[in-house]
């Protein structure tokens, strides 16, 4: 990272503030009108949230560096993974829909609630991992065109 572009260091920048938003408002983490929350935010929530954003942020920002060709994407899977698992973790875990049908509100208090710990840090920890893999994986620049000559 001490060789990024300035428009590496703006994309990072720039995604974080993007996941910011796009993952405390409707966990309601960051105060709306859009969406409510029946149970209030764990205290870990917060720090899950801004640690996923900025990993995030990182991770984007691998995306737009001049040294990679547009075929190496390793750690893209892992990223949007962790990304969605961080989400499920920050969420009130009865106002999300998905578990709500799944295992009912009792359910979802009893059994999932207690997971969102668990799923935080699998988030991160896949976040981080694709960050790493993207940071530290060479990718072999394409081959160059075949002219058909055989030379």
């Amino acid at each position: 990272m001490r060789q990024w572009t300035p428009r590496q260091w703006t994309t990072a920048a720039a995604g974080t503030l993007a996941l910011l938003l796009i993952l405390g408002v409707p966990t309601v983490l960051l105060p709306n009108s859009l969406f409510t929350r029946e149970i209030e935010p764990t205290w870990w929530s917060y720090p899950v949230w801004a640690a996923t954003a900025v990993l995030g942020g990182l991770l984007l920002a691998t995306y737009t560096g001049p040294h990679r060709p547009e075929t190496c994407t390793p750690g893209r899977r892992r990223g949007l993974s962790g990304g969605v698992l961080a989400w499920l973790a920050i969420g009130c875990p009865v106002c999300n829909k998905l578990v709500l049908a799944a295992l009912g509100a009792s359910g979802a208090l009893t059994y999932f609630a207690p997971l969102q710990p668990v799923l935080a840090l699998a988030g991160l920890a896949l976040l981080a991992v694709a960050l790493w893999t993207r940071l530290h994986t060479p990718c072999a620049a394409p081959a160059p065109a075949h002219d058909g000559t055989g030379t």
